[in-house]
């Protein structure tokens, strides 16, 4: 009798978080994230094309001093929280929900995701606050700093860390442990154990720590897995304009509008392209917050250049990797998410692809539990400096990642979408509010580098600024001298 109880509830929790869900990425979250994308990518006077060279430039740029994390190491965190489950995992489950058209409609959400992601980036680096030698900031600090709201900051701030720093991290762990148990058969608590266990070594130890871990394991994963899927399409090659063009008809086509397929294209593009590249959601300038650079601007852009990676690269990688295959279509029920990720690719280079696959996620997905993590720590920091909270979160963060490991995450994956589209709710509308200070920012920017000038930016250099003590003159200026 308490079985039928207990299964009766959680029945209920999954019918009204599937209704949750439908109403957010159906009826507001879709308009906001394409409305407002579209809308800041003409304000910034198409920053993502025009500046798109100059992104590469000032992600290489060294930092002025000891303090803080460079601009590449921030980059770095905010790649190693994207790069994960969605680039393997949430791309096949898009097309084999949605169909092939759900990747025309990721990229257009990374496309004009990248103005967003400009100027969510921008900000935190505007609003930023420094944490001994280090930094930290954020949505919920703009929203405090810029909009007056502490209690708005603390509601995002207890979002954001429930679903980076737990649930998304569960379903990492899921992943890991699920791909290595296709590949070796391996024992999922004990390997959930072991991630815990390495992690636990990193997140101790600090945002140094995790910058340089997640600056050494992801260039090298995502390069390691970008040449396996280059190798794919080349070999392929004949078959490129045939999945192109069945990408952009699954996403216009007539059958599809008529069969209600376009809606699910379009539903799943955009929801999966917003988890994979983040652009709009507000975690992605909790990292770019740490970053010591001599002007807002440049850390918008690194930031910018993430999206772009993460989505039009990767997940265009992994889309190709599946659809030169037709095993979408005749794979059954049972392959989907990560194992048709690993039978995709095993149908093209033989059956060393499932353990590749599985090593590949291992390395993505526990790189992304480290960037999760940091954004919650930032976050629990805001809320309130207390070394017991702090300590007692890492706890939790670890006590997930086992969850995970062991748990079927079906609901958890749908607890993840709510909190996701909640948060980028919110900050889609902060943002949108508080842009004008970006676009000045940008214009800022722009006046300096046409002079010739490596820009430097100062509060003074916008009327009216507020809140932005860390660009006062005359405060650690010398960190931000001109070279």
């Amino acid at each position: 009798m308490e079985l039928v109880v207990i299964a009766s509830f959680l029945d209920g929790v999954d019918q009204l978080v599937n209704w949750l869900n439908d109403l957010l990425w159906t009826y507001i979250l879709i308009g906001l994230l394409l409305g407002l994308g579209v809308f800041f990518t003409i304000r910034t006077r198409f920053v993502q094309f025009r500046l798109f060279g100059e992104m590469f430039r000032v992600i290489a740029e060294k930092k002025d001093s000891d303090k803080g994390i460079s601009a590449f190491q921030a980059f770095t965190i905010s790649t190693a929280s994207r790069v994960g489950t969605g680039n393997l995992t949430g791309v096949a489950l898009a097309i084999a929900i949605g169909g092939p058209g759900a990747v025309f409609w990721m990229w257009m959400v990374a496309i004009i995701g990248m103005a967003t992601a400009f100027i969510e980036s921008t900000l935190a680096q505007v609003y930023k606050v420094r944490d001994g030698e280090n930094f930290r900031g954020g949505p919920a600090y703009y929203m405090e700093k810029a909009i007056g709201s502490r209690t708005l900051g603390i509601i995002f701030a207890i979002l954001l860390t429930l679903c980076f720093g737990l649930i998304f991290n569960s379903v990492q762990a899921n992943t890991i442990t699920e791909a290595f148990d296709g590949a070796f058969g391996v024992n999922r608590l004990v390997l959930g154990l072991i991630i815990a266990a390495v992690a636990g070594l990193v997140i101790f130890g600090g945002v140094r720590r995790i910058a340089r871990v997640t600056q050494v394991v992801v260039p090298v994963m995502a390069t390691v897995y970008l040449l396996v899927a280059f190798f794919v399409v080349v070999t392929n090659f004949t078959l490129i304009p045939d999945v192109f063009a069945l990408i952009v008809s699954e996403a216009f086509g007539v059958t599809e509008i008529v069969g209600g397929g376009a809606g699910a294209a379009i539903m799943q593009g955009v929801r999966r392209g917003l988890f994979s590249n983040e652009a709009g959601m507000g975690s992605v300038p909790n990292a770019a917050a740490t970053a010591n650079v001599s002007h807002p601007a440049k850390q918008g852009l690194v930031q910018s250049l993430g999206v772009f990676f993460d989505t039009i690269i990767i997940c265009s990688a992994t889309a190709f990797l599946i659809l030169m295959t037709d095993l979408y279509q005749t794979g059954g029920p049972d392959v989907d998410g990560i194992q048709l990720t690993q039978a995709s690719l095993q149908v093209h280079v033989g059956e060393w692809a499932t353990v590749f696959v599985a090593i590949a996620i291992l390395f993505f997905s526990f790189s992304s539990i480290i960037g999760n993590y940091y954004y919650g720590e930032t976050n629990i920091e805001f809320i309130g400096n207390s070394k017991s909270w702090l300590t007692l979160y890492r706890l939790a963060v670890l006590g997930m990642v086992v969850f995970g490991a062991l748990a079927e995450v079906v609901l958890v994956w749908n607890l993840a979408d709510i909190f996701m589209g909640s948060m980028a709710v919110i900050n889609l509308i902060v943002i949108f509010v508080l842009g004008g200070t970006a676009y000045k920012v940008l214009k800022d920017y722009m006046q300096q580098r046409d002079a010739g000038e490596n820009p430097v930016f100062y509060a003074d250099h916008v009327s009216g600024l507020r809140g932005a003590e860390c660009w006062e003159r005359g405060r650690d200026r010398r960190d931000r001298k001109k070279r």
